[in-house]
């Protein structure tokens, strides 16, 4: 009986050592294929992140396309209505300036961008 305890006890301390000794031959390998894992995994996260912010900087400029488009498209349709209606523009302007209180305009007639002071002079003149 007591040869029995023995034997089981030196074959439970010989695979104990074993066990210990394969966990310590086997434990550096666990760790560079932890690593790997770890650095595959930050990876295909960083990966990701980037595929993330290059799309919505297309999702940005497809958006800003869009708003461009739809001024010009604006434009267009405004420059064309008021193209051949000028008196429309002159009643926006008068309008703008009695909408401002407290200031004075004086309108200055020209001719080709030259004020027209003389006017009634010449006309009288020609009389």
């Amino acid at each position: 009986m007591e040869k029995n305890l023995i034997l089981s006890a030196a074959l439970l301390l010989f695979v104990g050592v074993g066990g210990v000794a394969s966990c310590m031959k086997f434990y550096p390998t666990y760790e560079v294929y932890s690593a790997k894992m770890a650095g595959e995994a930050e990876l295909a996260q960083a990966t990701q992140n980037r595929q993330v912010i290059v799309q919505q900087a297309q999702a940005e400029k497809e958006a800003e396309v869009l708003r461009a488009e739809g001024t010009a498209q604006a434009n267009k349709i405004i420059g064309d209505s008021l193209r051949e209606n000028a008196d429309y523009l002159r009643w926006m302007w008068l309008n703008k300036l009695d909408a401002q209180n407290n200031k004075t305009v004086i309108y200055v007639p020209t001719d080709g961008m030259i004020p027209s002071l003389e006017t009634g002079r010449v006309g009288s003149a020609a009389k």
